[in-house]
């Protein structure tokens, strides 16, 4: 039998440090006699930060979470989370059971860079108390898609193998920037992209052909599609069998009814687009796995009218770009930002209109790490 495992780790703060009320000097010396009523002396506590640090011992059944190795029970089975609210979640079981789980305290408080330790898609160890369940590890995961929420990273949905990246050629708007960013976090999680323009029917389809084009000579797919014509629903349907794919995008841009049309059996709500402002209605509020008829799942995702990649570095946004990843490797100059040097061969590309304007322009943005803005993207 193998040795356990000890690590000392972080938890989270649960209270902040004690502090004198008011300014003592000022207080005194409005009513000197206030200080008979004072603490002549103050308790220090010696263990400062590590009042908030223990020692984990991992046993026989381990997972990792950002690097820390944590125990769980003998007795655990393991299963896939469909779903997240608050410290509640649903679990899914090999044998097809849904149970519904809360989280150990030892994962709710060891301090972590994330907003939630838990999301949609992890793969977990639960042992059963009654007719609910405890969560007891997180397996390590991959190809998670991630964002900056405040500085913190919010895992919108973990251990996927492919995104659909839906937009809509109109109500709202169809917005490239928000699609950029979009693939870009796909890249950077080796996840692979599928471009989605959904309600074709609405605008007429050759005047997508510029942008189409322009994703489509990148080698991502594009397909075109609307759930009233039925147009581009079976290209889609080919790309479903047999992987779990997360279908990401702005709100009211109709990821719903577009897997309603793919899997009708699923018949989750819709709602229409606000006449007032042309945005989308919330009817998705937190990311669910669905299982649908092509051996498969989808990951139904909360609209979104903002991204920021997780932890982005500057200098690797312009690899995230694949057009742009063969022409930098000309520019003059090795840390070349593609904005004011000279050289730069990136530059010249959109000069002479070998490369989109509007794809450098996003690239720019994403390296000097401004965030972005609705109406921008």
């Amino acid at each position: 039998m193998a040795k356990p495992r000890k690590q000392r780790v972080e938890f989270r703060k649960n209270r902040s440090t004690r502090r004198r009320d008011g300014d003592l000097t000022r207080t005194l010396g409005d009513d000197p006699d206030a200080a008979a009523d004072r603490a002549t002396s103050e308790r220090i506590s010696g263990k400062g930060d590590l009042t908030r640090k223990r020692t984990v011992v991992a046993h026989d059944v381990d997972a990792d979470i950002d690097g820390l190795r944590v125990a769980a029970g003998e007795t655990a089975w393991r299963g896939r989370v469909l779903n997240v609210h608050g410290l509640e979640s649903h679990v899914q079981a090999d044998d097809g059971r849904i149970v519904r789980c809360t989280m150990r305290r030892l994962l709710r408080t060891i301090a972590t860079d994330q907003r939630h330790p838990l999301a949609a898609g992890d793969w977990v160890r639960i042992r059963d108390v009654g007719d609910e369940g405890t969560i007891q590890s997180i397996e390590p995961r991959h190809q998670s898609l991630s964002r900056d929420s405040r500085g913190r990273r919010h895992v919108i949905v973990a251990n996927v193998d492919q995104m659909i990246i839906v937009g809509s050629a109109a109500q709202p708007d169809l917005k490239p920037g928000l699609i950029d960013r979009l693939i870009v976090a796909a890249e950077s999680a080796g996840i692979r992209p599928l471009i989605c323009l959904n309600k074709v029917d609405l605008v007429d389809p050759s005047a997508l052909v510029p942008l189409a084009g322009v994703f489509a000579r990148m080698g991502y797919p594009v397909v075109l599609c609307s759930t009233v014509t039925g147009m581009g629903v079976a290209r889609l349907q080919a790309e479903l069998r047999g992987r779990v794919t997360a279908v990401v995008g702005q709100s009211g841009v109709g990821k719903s009814s577009l897997l309603n049309v793919l899997d009708p059996d699923l018949d989750l709500r819709v709602a229409e687009v606000s006449r007032e402002n042309e945005k989308g209605r919330h009817t998705t509020t937190t990311a669910r796995l669905l299982p649908h008829r092509f051996n498969g799942w989808f990951v139904d995702t909360p609209g979104v009218r903002q991204f920021q990649p997780w932890q982005l570095v500057p200098a690797e946004v312009p690899s995230a770009f694949r057009d742009l990843r063969p022409i930098a490797n000309l520019c003059r100059f090795p840390n070349c930002t593609h904005d004011h040097e000279t050289g730069c061969a990136v530059k010249d590309a959109v000069a002479d209109g070998l490369l989109d304007v509007r794809r450098w322009e996003s690239c720019r943005q994403l390296a000097v790490g401004d965030e972005p803005r609705e109406e921008d993207e």
